[in-house]
């Protein structure tokens, strides 16, 4: 069930990267929800209506392939917000966007944040900002998923995952990690394995836990530090 957004201790970072007016003008249309594993928030085709800002889970962009399959082209956690082209007016979702880690999220009409742009330079620069950091993620990840392999990229994703919901512990079956890294569930076991027996990680039943974050960034490939990096940029590039 929704809720009007009151706390003003906010888990998303783009939304505490903003100026107390700022953010007052923009919690006034923000609403709390709570989101299951799985959930499907936009549909290749179909319109961009909400923007949703993460606070605990964690949401990936799939393009869908012709042969059922599905590659994940970015995630967002906590650091941003997922449907923001919907503020440049009637858009359609070219991705599908799903509740990858279940958790708590704000949500607010996609065209009222437009109207809000319009009202606060602070709100828009900021969006701004994080939209051209989404796009730039999206070619990154596009770049690891087709130049490393699935031990690295397992690696990114699960650090990734981690910086992004605030937590080293994270709730995911091996299905759908394999559909996210494009591989079989069999190729994700023996590497889950792998992991765990060298003592990187924890799993057992749905949830792993990182337990030698140094050993398991030095297994990633660079595209987690890249990402990491760009993710800051919209808090650290903008002064209000």
């Amino acid at each position: 069930m929704a809720t009007h957004q009151t706390q003003a201790d906010l888990g998303n970072q783009l939304l505490a990267a903003l100026p107390p007016p700022a953010l007052d003008l923009l919690r006034r249309d923000l609403k709390d929800v709570t989101l299951d594993q799985g959930r499907v928030l936009f549909e290749p085709g179909s319109p961009l209506d909400t923007i949703y800002f993460p606070h605990t889970g964690l949401i990936s962009l799939l393009v869908l392939t012709r042969d059922g399959g599905a590659i994940e082209t970015g995630t967002v956690g906590r650091e941003g917000a997922v449907g923001l082209h919907g503020t440049l007016g009637p858009r359609m979702s070219f991705t599908r966007a799903t509740a990858q880690i279940p958790g708590k999220f704000s949500v607010i009409p996609a065209a009222r944040l437009s109207r809000l742009m319009d009202e606060s330079s602070p709100i828009r620069a900021l969006i701004q900002k994080y939209t051209e950091v989404l796009w730039a993620e999206s070619q990154q990840a596009t770049a690891c998923n087709a130049a490393h392999d699935a031990a690295a990229r397992l690696a990114r994703w699960l650090l990734q995952s981690s910086d992004r919901i605030g937590s080293d512990h994270i709730s995911l079956t091996q299905e759908f990690l394999a559909q996210m890294l494009g591989v079989r569930r069999t190729t994700v076991t023996l590497l889950a394995q792998a992991l765990q027996t060298e003592g990187v990680i924890a799993y057992s039943r749905g949830q792993i836990h990182i337990v030698n974050r140094p050993a398991l960034e030095a297994r990633s490939c660079e595209c987690y530090r890249v990402m990491k990096r760009d993710a800051l940029m919209p808090s650290i590039g903008i002064r209000f």
